[in-house]
């Protein structure tokens, strides 16, 4: 895909951006992808379905032209069967430990460590995922 590094956003980030009426959290988001002169910022389509229902569920006209505005810069990368074994392992190895997280979660991990990417998300959880890069740029100044 890229020869520098994928920065993957997770539904927390994305969907803060949508509601960010300030700015303060895009200037933020931009500043840190843009750190890395060769990123790429992309994102999952497990991400892009959670997003989708949280519009279904609210049905907000402003949050959907939001959805709109943020998805357009991002690249919505599919599944495919190089997921998998990072699913299958990583699941069975959560599981095992007793820290399981959810479903769309375990899938959005897998993604990350199938292509490589840095996961960029607010939630702590994804610490627990062996070998994931994980950044918070919400938090970070």
């Amino acid at each position: 895909m890229t020869t520098g590094i994928t920065f993957l956003l997770d539904t927390n980030i994305i969907s803060a951006l949508m509601k960010d009426r300030s700015g303060n959290d895009t200037a933020r988001v931009r500043e840190w992808g843009l750190r890395t002169p060769d990123c790429t910022l992309v994102t999952s389509v497990v991400v892009q379905y959670e997003l989708l229902f949280g519009l279904a569920r609210h049905g907000s006209p402003r949050l959907r032209a939001a959805y709109e505005i943020q998805m357009q810069n991002l690249v919505v990368l599919p599944l495919d069967e190089v997921v998998g074994p990072h699913y299958a392992k990583l699941r069975s190895h959560l599981e095992q430990a007793g820290t399981p997280i959810g479903a769309n979660d375990t899938l959005i991990a897998a993604h990350a460590l199938a292509l490589g990417a840095t996961l960029v998300t607010a939630d702590a959880e994804f610490a627990r995922v062996p070998g994931l890069n994980v950044e918070n740029w919400l938090s970070q100044k």
